[in-house]
């Protein structure tokens, strides 16, 4: 390939898709604020970069997955951001962020010069490694033809949705259904446990039916286990039910079962439990 793509974040999600990137061909450049993070990719031979500005200037397309929608805005417009480095090319926000700050974004990248996606994901650490991830992209229909390789290296299901920010509109659609979805399977294996019933009996029969979801499948199991590790943070969830709660209210639209969601997602954050993955609303259920 000879497309250079520069990568700014490589957590959780980021360094599988950077992982991919390379698997897939692409000379990849990466910058993180804690350099440490990034000595695996750099070890299998990935560049690195000192700054979003440095990295940008040497990439014909920048990917960014962050953490919230200010270091969104930080490593795009700050002083040493994207936008100071880059001019041409495409630029893609893979964070879950807000459609407003996508659309922000897109109108300041055309004063440079460049194509603005907001491509945010879904599928977690698992797919991120796997290369599986659902992929939700907005912006200009040329610009996301353009990178359908990139795309490809990282996910499976790949959706183009329209003007920019509709790609995020999409992503609260998906944390939307997730957010209850997750009350109810934390529910059901509690209810399990507390009948007597053998709850890893109960999950594995009840995925293979009507209540299936990728949360009872992949997640019901690690709560059964007792690991909290993060494939998604509870940090980072409540960032996103906070962001869809406010575009819906930009609507005129109630989501209640989005707001009780959330509710008891602080009340984890609350007890220190931020940085847990997502299924730790099981210990809410069996505290």
């Amino acid at each position: 390939m000879t497309t250079t793509i520069g990568l700014v974040g490589v957590g959780v999600m980021g360094g599988g898709m950077g992982r991919n990137l390379m698997k897939a061909g692409f000379p990849l450049t990466v910058y993180t604020r804690t350099k440490a993070k990034a000595k695996s990719l750099l070890q299998e031979g990935a560049h690195w970069a000192d700054s979003p500005k440095e990295l940008a200037a040497t990439s014909d397309l920048v990917i960014t997955m962050v953490g919230y929608p200010k270091d969104v805005e930080d490593v795009y417009c700050g002083e040493n951001g994207i936008f100071a480095g880059k001019h041409g090319g495409i630029v893609i926000d893979m964070t879950t962020s807000s459609p407003r700050l996508a659309k922000k974004l897109y109108a300041a990248a055309k004063e440079h010069g460049i194509d603005s996606l907001d491509a945010p994901v879904s599928g977690g650490d698992l797919g991120a490694k796997g290369g599986t991830l659902a992929i939700m992209v907005g912006g200009d229909k040329a610009a996301f033809d353009a990178a359908m390789p990139v795309f490809s290296a990282m996910g499976k299901t790949i959706r183009y949705f329209g003007a920019a920010g509709s790609g995020q509109y999409a992503k609260m659609c998906n944390q939307i259904a997730i957010a209850a979805g997750m009350l109810g399977v934390a529910e059901s294996m509690a209810y399990a446990k507390a009948s007597g019933l053998d709850p890893v009996a109960v999950q594995e029969t009840i995925e293979t039916g009507a209540a299936g979801s990728w949360s009872l499948s992949n997640l019901a199991p690690r709560m059964l286990k007792g690991d909290m590790s993060p494939g998604f943070y509870i940090k980072h969830f409540i960032k996103d039910m906070r962001i869809a709660i406010e575009s819906a209210e930009e609507m005129h639209l109630d989501l209640p079962g989005l707001k009780l969601a959330k509710k008891l997602y602080d009340e984890l954050a609350a007890q220190g439990k931020e940085n847990c993955g997502t299924q730790a609303i099981y210990t809410w259920y069996t505290k």
